[in-house]
């Protein structure tokens, strides 16, 4: 299809922009810390310095923006577009969605040739999204399970209660660092299939998380 018969449709709209970004900082934030909460070493050269205390409160506090983050994303799916609303997540539940996502797992597969064109999420990458949102609850649900150890009488440690019948102390540390590379996976073959449809669709695949806007074959509401 040539460029003349593409089309510019807006089809991030700035919330699903801006969480996503936030996600993408934070992710890099909470790994790199959480990798010396993991195995701390000091840099400062007197305990004076507050250096493994800093690192916890960015740590911490990336957690508390992630949280936000995914929340705000969550209830964006029930009042954005119809790009970003949680119907989108969920292809196999159509026959029509199944199609979609059969076609994307035969390109994928190297069965067929020609990359099924989607306007906004392709079916295949939605579904692997419920898995990463999975993932997400986990991560908050055990860093701030473990978060409230300090403090055993805070509302926070009440309300997480069931997570500490669900895990032992160090089953929960290995279930936050597992999902840390679970999330690391995702990113490296989403940074990937994002630029491979960039280069087989030419619909502005990767600027269109900065712009919200997307060039495609037909004209979208």
């Amino acid at each position: 299809m040539s460029e003349q018969c593409k089309f510019k449709n807006y089809i991030w709209e700035l919330p699903v922009r801006w969480c996503h970004w936030i996600n993408v900082i934070c992710i890099v934030v909470l790994s790199v810390t959480g990798f010396f909460i993991g195995t701390p070493f000091s840099f400062g050269r007197s305990a004076s310095d507050f250096t493994m205390g800093w690192i916890r409160f960015i740590h911490f506090t990336a957690a508390y923006l992630f949280a936000v983050s995914v929340i705000s994303r969550v209830i964006w799916s029930f009042i954005g577009n119809k790009y970003s609303g949680w119907k989108e997540f969920f292809p196999l539940a159509t026959a029509r969605g199944r199609h979609k996502l059969l076609r994307m797992l035969r390109y994928y597969l190297l069965i067929d040739k020609d990359v099924p064109e989607t306007v906004g999420h392709n079916p295949l990458a939605t579904t692997a999204y419920i898995a990463l949102f999975c993932i997400y609850s986990t991560m908050i649900l055990t860093g701030f399970a473990l978060y409230a150890e300090h403090a055993p009488t805070s509302p926070m440690h009440r309300a997480l209660g069931f997570m500490y019948a669900l895990f032992s102390d160090q089953g929960m540390r290995l279930t936050h660092h597992f999902g840390m590379w679970l999330i690391v996976g995702f990113v490296i073959n989403h940074i990937y299939s994002a630029w491979l449809m960039d280069i087989k669709e030419h619909g502005s695949e990767i600027s269109s998380m900065f712009c919200g806007y997307k060039f495609t074959v037909k004209k979208e509401d």
